[in-house]
C-alpha cells in the first residue's frame, strides 16, 4: 500500500493516508523523550508529519521537508501543536487533532500571527492511530483564517468554520503552483525585543514541566517573542524536559559535540590537510573547528567556527564558505553575528559586494558569552540558534 492510498471511505474530497508502521513504531519510541504532560501532543504530530510528508515527496514533489529542521521539531510540540512543511516557497501548517468532528478549524495563534512561523495554507488533520491512518478533511489561506476566523482569546486560537473550509483537497493537490494567482498570506504584528534577561526570567518560569500550558500563561506578546527566537524556544523546551544545558563551543571542540547539536548538522573537522600544505605560514592555525552544511538558494555551503591560539582562546573566526574547491560566495551574501538577544556590536557583519572565495568575521568572546548567526539570503530551515563560549 502506497503512502497516498486511501484505506477507509469518507468523503471523496478528503485525503485519507495510511501511518506507515515504521512511523508508529518510531513516534512511540520517540514520545517517551517528551514531557509526560504533553507527550500526546508530539505523538500526534509526529504521525501527522510522518503519514503526510512521504505523499507530499511522491506526490506533489520530492523537495518537500519539514521546517525548520526534523532535529528542531520536538521543541515546537513540546509548546506548541502543529507542523509546518515548506514546498518551495510555500509554507503548509498542518493542525493534527483526534477529533472527527469537521465543523471548525482551530489553529494556535502562533502558527497566525508569528512572523517567521505563518504558513500560506493551513491543513485540517484528523488523526486515527488506533486506526492507522490520518485524514486530511480540508484547508485554508492564512488570509482566510486571519481576516474571517474568530479568535478565541481562552485557549489563544483562530478557529475558522466549515462553510469558510475548503474540503476538497485535490484544489490543493492539482494546483500548478500553490500561490501563483493568490494573496495566501496576510499582514502581522512585529513583536516586542526581548532583552537576555527577560528571555532567562521567562525560561526559568515557564521552564517548571507542573506548568502545563505555558503558552498560556504571559502576555502573547512575551510569549511569541520568546518562542519565535529558535534559540529561546530550544532552552525552553530542554528545561521542561530536564535536558542538562547544552555544552559549551569550547566543550564540543574538546569532548565532542552534542547529540543535538549533531542532529542539526554540526560536527567537529580537522584542519590538518590545510596545514600541510601551508605549515611554512600557518604553523600556529589551529587543527580543529566546528562545522555546519547549510543549503543556500540551491547550492551547499559550510559555516566554519575556528579558535585562535587554542587552548586558552578568547578569539574566534567564523567563515561562511562554499562546498565546491574553487566555488565563490555570490554577490549580495551577509554573514552577521549577534548577541543572544539580536543586538548587533562593532564589526559584526561581512558583506560580499562582488563574488567571494569566503566571508569571515572575527570576535572577541568571554567565557560564558553567546552569539547568534545569521546569514543572507536565509538557508534552507534556517532557525536562530544560541551557540555559548
Amino acid at each position: 500500500m502506497t503512502a497516498n492510498t486511501p484505506i477507509l471511505s469518507f468523503a471523496s474530497t478528503d485525503l485519507i493516508l495510511e501511518i506507515p508502521t515504521t512511523v508508529q513504531q518510531q513516534v512511540e519510541l520517540e514520545s517517551q523523550s517528551f514531557a509526560n504532560s504533553i507527550s500526546y501532543q508530539a505523538y500526534i504530530n509526529q504521525i501527522c508529519v510522518g503519514a503526510i510528508l512521504p505523499w507530499l515527496k511522491e506526490d506533489i514533489t520530492p523537495q518537500a521537508q519539514v521546517w525548520p529542521h526534523p532535529a528542531a521539531l520536538p521543541s515546537f510540540w513540546e509548546l506548541v501543536n502543529g507542523s509546518a512543511v515548506t514546498i518551495q516557497t510555500t509554507r503548509l501548517i498542518l493542525i493534527p487533532s483526534e477529533n472527527i468532528d469537521s465543523s471548525e478549524l482551530r489553529v494556535p495563534q502562533e502558527w497566525v500571527d508569528l512572523p517567521s512561523w505563518v504558513g500560506d495554507y493551513y491543513l485540517a488533520v484528523q488523526v486515527e492511530p488506533d486506526e492507522g491512518y490520518v485524514r486530511v478533511w480540508g484547508y485554508c489561506s492564512h488570509e482566510r483564517l486571519k481576516n474571517q476566523g474568530k479568535y478565541q482569546a481562552s485557549d489563544r486560537t483562530y478557529v475558522l468554520d466549515e462553510d469558510q473550509i475548503i474540503k476538497d483537497i485535490n484544489v490543493l493537490i492539482l494546483a500548478p503552483e500553490l500561490c501563483k494567482n493568490e494573496i495566501t498570506r496576510s499582514t502581522t504584528a512585529e513583536l516586542p525585543h526581548l532583552t537576555q534577561t527577560q528571555a532567562e526570567n521567562l525560561i526559568n518560569r515557564l521552564g517548571n514541566p507542573e506548568i502545563i500550558t505555558p503558552r498560556l500563561e504571559v502576555p502573547f506578546a512575551l510569549w511569541g517573542a520568546l518562542i519565535e527566537h529558535g534559540g529561546w524556544r530550544q532552552s525552553l523546551s530542554e528545561k521542561r524536559l530536564g535536558i542538562p544545558e547544552q555544552k559549551s563551543i569550547i566543550q564540543w571542540l574538546q569532548s565532542g559535540v552534542t547529540e543535538i547539536a549533531a542532529a542539526i548538522g554540526w560536527e567537529k573537522i580537522s584542519l590538518q590537510s590545510t596545514l600541510a600544505q601551508a605549515r611554512s605560514v600557518e604553523d600556529n592555525q589551529p587543527k580543529i573547528s566546528l562545522s555546519r552544511q547549510l543549503a543556500i538558494a540551491g547550492q551547499l555551503y559550510e559555516l566554519v567556527i575556528t579558535p585562535q591560539n587554542p587552548p586558552n582562546t578568547t578569539h574566534w573566526r567564523f567563515e561562511l564558505r562554499h562546498t565546491t574547491i574553487g566555488a565563490t560566495i555570490p554577490g549580495g551574501f551577509k554573514l552577521r553575528l549577534l548577541t543572544a538577544d539580536l543586538q548587533p556590536f562593532p564589526q559584526n557583519e561581512d558583506i560580499a559586494t562582488t563574488a567571494v572565495e569566503k566571508l569571515f568575521i572575527e570576535v572577541a568572546l568571554e567565557p560564558g558569552e553567546s552569539i547568534v548567526w545569521e546569514i543572507e539570503p536565509l538557508p534552507d530551515n534556517y532557525d536562530r540558534e544560541i551557540l555559548k563560549f
